[in-house]
């Protein structure tokens, strides 16, 4: 019986070591990111942001940038995350935590979900909140076009649009221009941010317009389909 038990376990340590070996192998992107440890539950709150705002994903404790697994230090690192999620996300963050032993060491994953309500926002150390999106492997400030979209499908009636001067403007502008932010947007239009971010947001929410992100910047373009 003790036999038994000890290659069920035996298995089972294998068996974990080939999922996060499997895992690790993907590397990091839109909807993976390696932690080392966990140090500050501020910084960890702005990955759950980013990843419940876009398509969910997962956090790998214990696997260092480079893929190689480290381990997890303390347990204090899951309080640190449960704390991420409790505390620092606004609101409260949907998060599932597993331990498992790969190659002798502890690994974390922190499987976060999707949001169905957007944004999740998290506090910055002066308490202020900031929604982020992920992008490839990185945890991105959102712009104030995404928080309108996010406001905008909050709305239960449909969104009707009005293809007035303003919109036509807008329109012959990018088609012009090929690409542009919204600080470009807005000075070229000659209009307030707010008009701009509206008309963005509801010309990106039906397909007109396409974000783009590049050089660290948000731009703006026509569909092309």
């Amino acid at each position: 019986m003790l036999h038994f038990l000890y290659l069920c376990n035996m298995m089972k340590i294998w068996s974990d070591t080939q999922y996060i070996q499997k895992l690790v192998a993907e590397g990091e992107h839109e909807q993976q990111d390696f932690k080392f440890e966990i140090s500050d539950a501020r910084k960890i709150a702005r990955s759950i942001s980013a990843f419940a705002n876009t398509q969910g994903g997962r956090l790998l404790v214990g696997i260092k940038d480079n893929g190689k697994i480290a381990g997890i230090r303390s347990e204090e690192e899951i309080y640190m995350i449960e704390a991420a999620a409790d505390l620092y996300c606004k609101p409260q963050a949907i998060l599932k935590t597993q331990n498992h032993i790969a190659e002798g060491r502890t690994i974390l994953e922190v499987y976060i979900q999707e949001a169905t309500i957007k944004p999740i926002y998290a506090l910055d150390e002066e308490n202020k909140p900031r929604a982020y999106i992920r992008i490839k492997d990185e945890n991105i400030l959102a712009t104030p076009v995404h928080l309108k979209m996010w406001q905008q499908n909050k709305e239960k009636e449909g969104t009707f649009v009005a293809y007035t001067e303003k919109e036509q403007q807008l329109i012959q502008l990018l088609k012009a221009k090929g690409k542009l932010t919204l600080n470009q947007c807005c000075r070229l239009c000659r209009l307030d941010r707010k008009t701009i971010c509206n008309l963005l947001a509801d010309f990106t929410r039906f397909g007109v317009v396409t974000t783009l992100f590049e050089s660290h910047k948000f731009y703006f373009k026509l569909n092309e389909e």
